[in-house]
């Protein structure tokens, strides 16, 4: 059934040599072995190299497996979070979760384990650092967990998200994670005000393919920032982490 669906999404076209040679040395060193590697090709593929070089499959980009493989690293990561931590309540599980499965964490997972090298970017995007921005580095790691699931099953992807995710899941425990400043800030205003930060866009400068955003963050009468990100999430981000470390969260 499997082979069946991924017949229906591939392209029946033969890798190139040294991009098969690519894919091979990446999948031996991560311990992921493809039958097909045409999955493992199209995972990897982002949508701006298609919609510039009009290939005739449109879909030929990881969006679709990036979707079921998000849906895969939930199930197992879950799956894991409650037969291992039966002393935590569920607002605990969530919490670690939300972390472990996040952009934040993911995208350095990705990078260490060489996704940004066999990454297929349209120029536009190549030209203006694609091979290094969190979201698509994410996607592109959930698109291979949702093609080593068609290809291998379920029982080898969840295999592949927990060699992955544990180690993370062990930072939160120990504290020593990425810090989700957004959400601190959050938690801690609203105990103290009943009121929600207010995140304010000041500028955006540079062209569309690589647009830098400047935001601010207010508590009430106070503001704070702006601070910059390649993305209104990683500046929203970072203005919330300067707000943090203003108000001496960490102390709290």
């Amino acid at each position: 059934m499997l082979k069946k669906i991924s017949s229906l999404i591939l392209n029946t076209g033969k890798l190139p040599p040294q991009r098969k040679n690519l894919l091979v040395e990446f999948s031996k060193r991560n311990s992921i072995l493809f039958n097909d590697l045409l999955l493992l090709d199209l995972a990897l593929h982002h949508r701006s190299f298609s919609n510039e070089n009009g290939v005739e499959n449109q879909r030929y980009n990881n969006e679709r497996l990036e979707f079921l493989g998000d849906a895969v690293l939930g199930m197992a990561t879950a799956t894991y979070l409650y037969e291992s931590m039966l002393e935590k309540p569920e607002g605990d599980l969530a919490r670690i979760k939300s972390v472990v499965v996040s952009e934040s964490t993911l995208a350095p997972i990705a990078k260490a384990i060489g996704v940004s090298k066999c990454l297929v970017l349209g120029k536009g995007e190549e030209l203006s650092g694609g091979r290094e921005k969190k979201a698509i580095l994410a996607d592109a790691l959930e698109a291979i967990i949702g093609a080593y699931y068609l290809d291998s099953g379920y029982q080898a992807a969840e295999g592949l998200v927990l060699r992955l995710i544990v180690p993370e899941i062990e930072k939160v425990l120990q504290n020593k994670h990425h810090r989700d400043y957004k959400t601190l800030l959050q938690e801690h205003y609203q105990k103290l005000h009943k009121a929600c930060p207010e995140y304010v866009m000041v500028k955006r400068t540079g062209p569309d393919h690589d647009r830098t955003f400047w935001i601010s963050v207010k508590l009430g009468p106070v503001t704070y920032g702006p601070a910059k990100g390649k993305s209104k999430k990683e500046a929203e981000q970072a203005a919330a982490a300067m707000a943090w470390a203003e108000i001496g969260g960490d102390d709290k």
